[in-house]
């Protein structure tokens, strides 16, 4: 990364922490034997992997047995539903989750309607919030999954994850999370949530790409979905890639250790670039709910703007941002999550999110806030000049 560049797009991805690339490295060169082989080289393999195994699970609340490793956050959405799915036909085919999930659930849902399966999509509230009433509401005696998000990845809303599994698994159903943005974020026990399968990835918490966990509560109704050989206990085939999910694990024990520093530090300076946008840019909103967010997101709309002129401008400005979810940052399409904020199109299309990490400083926000005002200013008037051309 350039060193001049101000890095505001954390949410989308994060640099490995050069002491994960330090404990990685080993197992690209010296230790690079086949975890399933039995001489020396692949035992050395397989310490390394049942070792991170261990640290993963002791840091989610879970047993190592509950922990599968895959190729990240999308892999492990995708294989908690299609699991659920297949493995509960026989009792019911309907999953509930909501209208802000990432695509990873929402396309995979839509999949797998062309198998009878059915979705219901539970609406959010302005702040993005889901009422567990909501949920109760939607519950049918073929319910099989319930999948809502701890933290949403374009404007950092939690949900009330604890009462709506309490609701769920009052009526036997079990409930998976999409924990991708929360990794390294927040605390993560996966039993004081209640939750019976969990996302992560590895890229989000300064790990390396490639890398994610799929928690699986032991005795929860479950079919994997890839075949091959019998790694990670028949639950999840293919060699399994040590590097990463040494990176992985040790990237989390990193990451946990410093937790309160952090999210004190970053909640700090992400209120202090909030406040400032909202009090020098008229006609700005902050999007998602005011407290109950991720300590490092701040998404705000701007009126008659849009938020691929605004990035682009930033651009120059050396500044790296967002309009929205890194996975549909090409489309020219509102997020999803927005709209079902209730913003119109043109709000929604004005979004900018700025997301912190362990490299963003007070003069860093201090440049934000020197440098947006005007860049917001630029354009409206850019615009205001199209709509004066046109109409004359």
């Amino acid at each position: 990364m350039d060193d001049e560049t101000i890095y505001l797009d954390h949410a989308a991805t994060t640099p490995v922490d050069p002491r994960v690339v330090e404990a990685m490295i080993p197992y690209f060169t010296q230790h690079f034997g086949n975890a399933s082989g039995l001489y020396a080289q692949a035992r050395a393999t397989r310490q390394a992997l049942d070792s991170a195994r261990n640290s993963v699970a002791e840091r989610l609340g879970a047993r190592p047995s509950e922990i599968i490793f895959t190729s990240g956050g999308s892999e492990s959405d995708n294989a908690a539903i299609k699991g659920v799915a297949w493995a509960s036909r026989d009792r019911g085919n309907h999953i509930i989750t909501t209208s802000i999930e990432h695509h990873a659930v929402l396309h995979t849902c839509e999949w797998l309607e062309q198998f009878g399966i059915e979705t219901t999509y539970v609406p959010v509230d302005s702040d993005g919030r889901v009422d567990p009433a909501s949920i109760a509401a939607a519950i049918r005696p073929t319910t099989v999954l319930v999948s809502v998000m701890y933290a949403n990845n374009e404007i950092g809303t939690l949900q009330p994850l604890e009462e709506i599994a309490r609701i769920a698994h009052a009526r036997g159903i079990p409930v998976h999370s999409d924990a991708v943005q929360a990794g390294g974020q927040l605390p993560i026990d996966v039993n004081t949530l209640g939750v019976d399968l969990l996302s992560l990835s590895a890229h989000k918490f300064y790990g390396p790409k490639g890398a994610g966990v799929l928690y699986l509560r032991r005795g929860t109704a479950w079919l994997p979905t890839q075949q091959g050989g019998g790694q990670e206990r028949s639950r999840r085939a293919g060699t399994e890639n040590v590097a990463g999910i040494v990176g992985l694990a040790r990237a989390m024990e990193l990451a946990y250790s410093d937790l309160d520093r952090q999210t004190d530090r970053l909640r700090q300076l992400r209120d202090r670039l909030i406040e400032g946008v909202l009090a020098s840019i008229p006609n700005s909103r902050l999007n998602g709910h005011p407290t109950h967010r991720l300590p490092n997101n701040a998404n705000i709309s701007f009126a008659d703007v849009d938020g691929e002129s605004i990035l682009l401008n930033l651009d120059v400005h050396g500044i790296a941002a967002s309009s929205g979810s890194a996975c549909t940052a090409g489309s020219i399409d509102p997020s999803h999550v927005l709209i079902a904020l209730g913003l119109s199109n043109a709000m929604a299309s004005g979004a900018l999110r700025l997301t912190l990490g362990r490299g963003t400083t007070e003069g860093h926000i201090d440049r934000v806030l020197e440098i947006l005002p005007g860049v917001i200013a630029r354009l409206r008037a850019l615009t205001a000049e199209s709509v004066t051309a046109v109409t004359v």
